[in-house]
């Protein structure tokens, strides 16, 4: 009888393992976009099929009534008129093929106190956009 019990209390955690294993969402592959000029347009990067997320870096500059402006590394000039706005239809492309587009803020320096508190209204905005 105890070997019969023993057996079925194995057999039974297995099954509970195994389901579990099953029904997880393990992470995705994530990159980091924007590092430098030779990667590649974020749309490049999206029809490799390699990532579920794409970081799109940095956010550098906002809050304070500064306009928001991207770190381009050699992507785009956000000084010309027309900026950086290829970026928008790129995204919105990932997007499309079921990718995971993420903003990154602050950059190499990080975000300190005092942007933190205007992180949230910053995020509100550049979705309206």
């Amino acid at each position: 009888m105890t070997i019969k019990t023993s057996f079925f209390l194995y057999y039974v955690l297995i099954l509970l393992i195994l389901a579990l294993a099953a029904r997880s969402e393990a992470g995705g592959i994530a990159i980091y976009w924007r590092q430098n000029g030779n990667e590649g347009t974020l749309v490049d990067t999206c029809a490799t099929g390699n990532y579920d997320f794409v970081h799109v870096t940095f956010l550098s500059t906002f809050g304070s009534g500064r306009n928001a402006m991207l770190n381009p590394a050699d992507h785009c000039d956000p000084y010309t008129p027309d900026g950086c706005v290829n970026v928008s239809s790129d995204v919105k492309s990932c997007q499309f093929i079921g990718i995971k587009v993420m903003l990154s803020t602050g950059g190499g320096t990080g975000v300190s106190r005092g942007e933190r508190r205007i992180i949230k209204e910053l995020c509100v905005k550049i979705i309206r956009y």
